[in-house]
């Protein structure tokens, strides 16, 4: 019997799947426990379109990506932070704030979870970052951390 599975089945496929399973397994196990649905002809086309509908919105996102990353490497981003005497800040420059950089001073939308700093800044000067986009598309571009202007 055909069936498509709902959610993730040990040993049978993974979700979106259209497997042949025995018919007794089919139905005392995966459709009434809400894990497949039988699978008629007109529902193995729809799980199909589905899932070509979901590798065409998957290579979109990769396209995307790598377009960003290409336009992201070499940029140079300011970031101010508080800092004392001896050029150490008063807390730190974390991957919220660099995101916060490149969206104010570039206009690029970066999710602070996709920068990938090894620690937090902690001093002022300038240092290489790595965002990970995507798989395969990395960019590479400088943080520069300043003082804060002080007001007179």
């Amino acid at each position: 019997m055909k069936v498509i599975l709902q959610k993730d089945v040990k040993g049978t496929g993974k979700a979106g799947d259209v497997c042949e399973v025995n018919d007794g397994y089919a139905r005392n196990f995966l459709i009434p426990r809400k894990l497949a649905l039988p699978g008629d002809a007109s529902s193995i086309n729809a799980a199909n379109i589905k899932k070509q509908a979901d590798a065409h919105r998957l290579e979109m996102q990769r396209k995307r990506a790598k377009e960003l990353a290409a336009g992201m490497n070499g940029l140079n981003v300011k970031v101010y932070a508080k800092c004392g005497e001896n050029g150490r800040l008063f807390g730190s420059i974390g991957a919220a704030e660099i995101s916060a950089g490149l969206k104010e001073q570039h206009g690029l939308d970066v999710d602070k979870k996709k920068i990938r700093l090894d620690e937090p800044i902690k001093a002022l000067g300038k240092l290489n970052v790595t965002a990970h986009l995507y798989e395969n598309a990395d960019a590479k571009f400088e943080v520069e951390v300043l003082p804060l202007p002080q007001n007179n």
